[in-house]
C-alpha cells in the first residue's frame, strides 16, 4: 500500500502581515493595518456639535442662539423707539404688579441680588477646583463677569424708566435676571446637569418677584434672559472647544507606529 501523504502545515507568507500577532499595536510589529493612519476610525470620542449630544456642558443649538439674538435686538429696538411692543409691555406691567404681598414678591426677586446669587456660583467652582475642572470654573467666572461688561452698557444706552418710578431710568435690561440666570445655570453646569431644571426653576422666579414686584418691565426680564442664554452658550461653546483641543493633543501624542 501506497503511504498517503502528510499534509503539511501551512507555512507564514513573507509578504502577508499577521492580522493578530500578539502586541500587534505596538511599533514595529506586523499588523494588517499598517497602511492606516493612527487612531482611524476608532479615534477618541469627540464631542458632538453644539447643541447635540456629547456636548458638557449642554449648550443650545444654533437656531436657539439666533433666536435669542433676533429677540434681543428686536426687543431693544421697540424699547428705543417706544414702539407697540413696548407700549404692550407697559399696560401688561401695570395689571400684574402687586398682585401678590409685596413681601413675597421681594423675596423672589431678591434671588437675583450679588449677594444671594454670587455665593452660589462661588462654591461650585470651587468644587469644580476640588475636582479638577479648574477650566470649566474659570470659564463660569468669565461668564459671570461678562454680565455687568453687556447689561450696564445696554442701560445707559436705552435709559429705560421703571414701571414705579418714571423719574429714573436704567431699567432695560434686568442685571438682577441676568445674575441669577448666569449663576444658577452656570453652578449646575458645574455640580451636576442635574440640577438645570433647579436653576430654571430660581431664574424664572427671580423674574416673575422682580416683575410683580414692579421692580422691572416684563421685557426688561425677557431681554435680560435672552442675553443670558448668548453668554452661557458663548461660554460653554469656549469650555468645549478647548476641551476638544487638548484632548486632540493628547490623541497626537499615543502609539503611532514607526516612521
Amino acid at each position: 500500500m501506497r503511504e498517503t501523504p502528510r499534509a503539511e502545515p501551512p507555512q507564514p507568507r513573507p509578504h502577508r502581515a499577521f492580522a493578530h500577532t500578539t502586541g500587534a499595536s505596538c511599533p514595529g510589529t506586523p499588523h494588517r493595518s499598517d497602511g492606516r493612519p493612527p487612531h482611524t476610525p476608532r479615534g477618541a470620542r469627540q464631542p458632538g456639535p453644539l447643541g447635540r449630544s456629547g456636548t458638557t456642558p449642554p449648550v443650545p443649538g444654533r437656531p436657539a442662539l439666533f433666536s435669542a439674538l433676533v429677540a434681543l435686538a428686536v426687543v431693544t429696538w421697540q424699547v428705543l423707539v417706544h414702539g407697540p411692543l413696548a407700549r404692550l409691555d407697559e399696560r401688561v406691567s401695570r395689571s400684574l404688579v402687586d398682585t401678590v404681598p409685596r413681601r413675597l414678591s421681594e423675596l423672589a426677586s431678591d434671588l437675583g441680588n450679588m449677594t444671594v446669587a454670587l455665593p452660589v456660583l462661588a462654591c461650585a467652582m470651587a468644587y469644580a477646583v476640588w475636582r479638577g475642572r479648574r477650566a470649566a470654573a474659570l470659564y463660569a467666572g468669565l461668564a459671570m463677569a461678562a454680565v455687568p461688561l453687556l447689561v450696564i452698557p445696554l442701560k445707559e444706552w436705552t435709559a429705560r424708566p421703571g414701571p414705579l418710578e418714571p423719574w429714573a431710568q436704567g431699567y432695560y435690561p434686568s442685571g438682577h435676571t441676568a445674575t441669577a440666570a448666569v449663576a444658577y445655570f452656570g453652578a449646575a453646569f458645574l455640580v451636576s446637569n442635574r440640577l438645570i431644571p433647579v436653576a430654571a426653576v430660581l431664574t424664572a422666579v427671580t423674574g416673575t418677584g422682580l416683575i410683580l414686584r414692579g421692580f422691572h418691565w416684563p421685557l426688561d426680564v425677557f431681554a435680560s434672559l435672552c442675553l443670558s442664554l448668548i453668554v452661557l452658550a458663548v461660554s460653554s461653546s469656549w469650555q468645549r472647544s478647548r476641551s476638544t483641543c487638548r484632548s486632540s493633543a493628547r490623541t497626537a501624542t499615543g502609539c503611532s507606529g514607526p516612521s
